[in-house]
């Protein structure tokens, strides 16, 4: 087997998931200027609503087959984590748009930890075995292994990719995204509702972080009402990697960041006989965000922020 092959693959495919959460992180802030840190929890409801309609599926249709069985599971979670995303903007951030940085900073931690309360309380505090509906036998490319679950992931996030860039950039509520992200009020002058695009760009964000949310748990076969906080953090990081504000910037850093976490745990496993390899992958993620944050703030493909005020 090829070890570089493997640990590219095993990069695209994690960096697939970052870009997804990346995405709703880069949307939100380009048209609000505000970093939702509770949409790695978003991410975490997408996977344990997955994980209860797919056993489900599994008691009402235990022949249905897998691929459709793990469709119909994304299908159904991504109403659920938009109908939650929807409600965060409402209750908690709404108000607070005029209000100092640190408000909508604070209340986003308090709904994160509200959000992981009432996964716990539903689903329980010990880690849920994801159901496996595809087969685990692994296919051969390039001299690697990649599962079926990870192909299927791979051509969902290309698709979802391409579906929102199409949306951003061939659409009228593209159009009004890219108004709001530009100048608010200039915007509201030339009739677009600010509100409805800033509702709409929420249940985006869930939407994708629904798929991701579901693929996480099928690719590695667990769901935890914490499992969102690591993932949404590095998604974070994947974000400003590319440039806060850009979606393609989004994309980019992603499947760079889930390389750099792949290959660099990879090396430092070969340097320490595997040792330290798996232990020390999740440092990878924020020493690339201080550096970022320290060499080139607006990230890789960062645009400048407009003016607001």
């Amino acid at each position: 087997m090829d070890i570089f092959a493997q640990q590219l693959i095993n990069g695209l495919v994690l960096g697939a998931m970052y870009a997804l959460v990346a995405l709703g992180y880069t949307m939100v802030y380009g048209v609000l200027n505000l970093i939702n840190f509770a949409h790695g929890d978003v991410l975490m409801i997408g996977a344990m609503v997955g994980w209860s309609l797919l056993q489900l599926i599994q008691y009402l249709s235990p022949e249905l087959p897998g691929y459709l069985a793990l469709m119909l599971a994304i299908v159904g979670a991504i109403p659920v984590c938009v109908i939650v995303s929807v409600l965060i903007e409402r209750v908690a951030y709404r108000r607070l748009r005029d209000a100092p940085r640190l408000a909508p900073l604070i209340t986003a931690i308090g709904i994160s930890i509200l959000l992981q309360t009432l996964a716990m309380m539903i689903w329980g505090r010990n880690p849920l075995p994801f159901p496996q509906v595809l087969p685990s036998e692994p296919l051969h490319v390039m001299g690697a292994l990649i599962t079926p679950t990870q192909v299927l992931l791979l051509l969902l996030a290309a698709v979802s990719m391409i579906g929102l860039s199409l949306l951003v950039e061939r659409t009228r509520m593209g159009r009004a995204m890219r108004a709001v992200a530009e100048n608010p009020r200039v915007a509201a002058l030339m009739g677009v509702n600010a509100n409805r695009v800033i509702v709409f760009t929420f249940a985006i964000g869930a939407a994708l972080a629904a798929v991701a949310g579901v693929m996480w748990g099928a690719n590695y076969a667990s769901a935890q009402f914490a499992m969102g906080f690591t993932p949404g953090l590095k998604a974070f990081s994947a974000a400003v990697l590319g440039g806060i504000g850009n979606i393609y910037g989004a994309m980019l850093g992603g499947i760079l960041l889930g390389l750099i976490e792949s290959l660099g745990a990879g090396y430092i496993g070969d340097l320490t006989a595997g040792v330290l390899g798996s232990h020390y992958q999740d440092i990878f993620a924020f020493i690339v965000l201080i550096l970022v944050l320290t060499l080139r703030p607006s990230g890789i493909m960062g645009e400048r922020v407009a003016d607001r005020s």
